[in-house]
Formats: structure tokens, sequence, C-alpha cells
């Protein structure tokens, strides 16, 4: 098994997603290919959007270098057989360096195509595991913008099998959200 494992914490020590998402790595094994968004990835661009609407045997240079990054991010994500993503809420949805990792994967004729009953995701067969952290919200609830918005951009490129494992409202209930989390990955299976 390839594990695709993606942290978008901005925070690199005392991190609850980095921890859980460490912990679901370990638990399932296989080789991991990793990809870590504290650094911020870039916004796409008119340039970006160009690039990506050029076919690509007619790319120049410089549109090619243009997607060069996103092509990458797209191969880590087609190797994967499972995705696991440590995504802390930030003010109610998932962090901005996440969002341009959606931005930079979603793309028609790579990762989903157009079809006359509508989009269809390309990356069926795989599975993904996100690790969720809030401070005050309840996972679930109705302000919880971002585990709807996960479960519904990675079911547009076609990854059906989504689990959530959560350590919510952690600023009010911080040790025991985070070993409920914990006892979920324990249960997980490989």
């Amino acid at each position: 098994m390839t594990i695709l494992h993606i942290d978008s914490s901005a925070r690199l020590q005392g991190s609850v997603t980095r921890d859980l998402t460490g912990r679901i790595v370990a638990k399932l094994g296989g080789d991991v290919i990793r990809r870590d968004l504290a650094e911020a990835l870039p916004q796409i661009n008119e340039t970006w959007v160009n690039a990506n609407f050029t076919p690509a045997d007619q790319r120049n240079a410089v549109q090619a270098d243009t997607l060069a990054l996103s092509d990458t991010l797209v191969a880590e994500l087609k190797a994967a057989d499972t995705i696991v993503i440590g995504a802390p809420v930030y003010n109610f949805g998932v962090p901005a360096a996440l969002k341009a990792w959606i931005d930079l994967v979603a793309r028609a004729g790579l990762t989903f195509q157009y079809t006359e009953n509508g989009p269809q995701g390309l990356l069926d067969g795989k599975r993904a595991i996100i690790a969720v952290a809030t401070g005050g919200m309840p996972v679930g609830s109705e302000a919880d913008y971002a585990t709807g918005y996960l479960r519904h951009v990675l079911g547009f490129i076609g990854i059906q099998d989504v689990q959530i494992i959560s350590a919510d409202r952690v600023m009010a209930n911080g040790p025991e959200a985070i070993a409920d989390a914990k006892a979920e990955i324990d249960d997980l299976a490989a």
C-alpha cells in the first residue's frame, strides 16, 4: 500500500492533526509519500488557469513550467492507495494551504472529467482518512464547513471512501477529544 500523507497545520510543533496523521500512517504501514503544506503552495492565478486549459501537447515551456508543481501533486495523488490528510479547522474552514492543494489537484482531464451526466471523478478505488481538529466547534455541527467540503471535493475527484477522525472542541475538551481520536485510530483497519 502507498499512502499520501498530507499535513496542513501551520504549527510544526504541538499540532493535534500532525500527531494524529502520524499515528494513522504508522497504524496503516506501507510506503509513504510525504507532502507538508506548512510552507504554503502558490495560489492559482490567470497564468496557471490559462496553462491548465491549454491542451498538454500545445503548451509552451512557460505553461509547462507553470503546471509542474500541480503535475507533481496530481502524480502523488494518483500513486497513492490511501490519502491521509491532517486538517485543522481555521475559522470554520480548511487552512488556505490545504485549499491551495485542492485547487492544484482538481484538474479536468486528470482527476475528474466532464460528461453528459455531469462531472465524474477519475480517482476511484482510493481511500481517504482525514484527521480533523477544532478549537470549539463540534465536527458535524451546522458551523462545520470543513468536513463536508473535504468529503465533497474528494468525492468530486472520485474518492468516495472518506473517513473522518475528529478531535473536536480541543480548547474546551482537549485531553478527552484527543483520546477519543486516538481510540478511533487504534480501531482503524489497514
